[in-house]
């Protein structure tokens, strides 16, 4: 059983491996934190794109020789094959690691994986700590790989008056942005090197047809700001995963503010300045890391 410390740990790996979204496609992002012998942390780090270390090369090179004997907490199963980059589990028995708490197993994971190949030299492993709480992070990135086409949100304005309205949010935690002219940019601009290359538009050809070929350009999560009309399409073909719907002040007395329909069930709610963010998500979400 985890410890309260590596529990704690765990957390801080989860919150760490969030600075990666947006950049890390077609790679999860995952964070990863190293605890020495005695159970103090000693370094951290995160997976930033395709191409660089991985999140346990960073926290292994921020952690040095104090690493040896202690503990790697990691958000996701570490890799076992060379890529871009060397797989984490042979830099965690070189590194002289000798327990990994891991929150989600990896479904890419090749051969028997990097959890049975750590047991193997001898590491002490647990798997499925905090996964629920992993899964905030990961979830675009384990909706896309089970099925095949990236996780779409959609965000549009409730505003009775102008439905061509839509909100105006943090676009950097998604890989790519579909506009209302249906122009695509990425999230973070030329933030993901060079993994994949975006068409100035979308493609041509039905809803999951579009998708497949985003997803097989390296695109995980999509974000499409439109009021009605071309994510309509998505949404009625069952490809969206996720609503925001801004609610402006003067729609909570109008009776035109639409909100999410059936099929989704609202998440979250918080009030932003003079307006009200609703945040719903699909009820019977396509895949799950279990």
């Amino acid at each position: 059983m985890a410890s309260t410390v590596e529990v704690a740990a765990m957390r801080r790996a989860i919150a760490v491996s969030a600075l990666g979204l947006g950049t890390t496609s077609p790679n999860p992002p995952v964070g990863c934190v190293v605890l020495d012998a005695g159970g103090r942390v000693v370094g951290e780090g995160f997976h930033r794109r395709k191409g660089e270390a991985h999140a346990e090369g960073n926290a292994l090179a921020a952690a040095g020789a104090a690493a040896r004997g202690g503990t790697a907490v990691v958000t996701l199963e570490p890799c076992n094959h060379v890529g871009r980059a060397p797989a984490c589990r042979a830099l965690l028995i070189e590194a002289g690691i000798a327990r990994v708490v891991v929150a989600v197993v990896d479904p890419t994971s090749r051969g028997e994986g990097g959890v049975a190949e750590l047991r193997r030299a001898g590491v002490d492993v647990e798997v499925g700590v905090l996964a629920d709480e992993a899964e905030l992070v990961l979830r675009p990135w384990l909706t896309a790989l089970g099925r095949g086409t990236p996780f779409v949100t959609w965000a549009y304005s409730a505003d009775a008056e102008d439905h061509r309205q839509v909100p105006a949010l943090d676009v950097h935690g998604y890989d790519v942005v579909v506009g209302p002219d249906g122009q695509l940019r990425e999230g973070t601009p030329g933030g993901h090197g060079d993994t994949f290359v975006l068409p100035g538009e979308l493609p041509q050809g039905s809803p999951e047809k579009v998708l497949q070929a985003l997803y097989a350009a390296g695109v995980r999560s999509l974000l499409m700001l439109s009021a009605r009309g071309l994510a309509e399409l998505y949404a009625n073909a069952g490809l969206v995963d996720e609503i925001l719907v801004h609610l402006p002040g003067r729609a909570a007395s109008s009776p035109g503010g639409e909100l999410p329909s059936a099929g989704f069930r609202v998440s979250a709610v918080r009030r932003l300045e003079d307006h009200v963010l609703v945040r719903a998500q699909r009820e019977d979400p396509p895949f799950r890391a279990r």
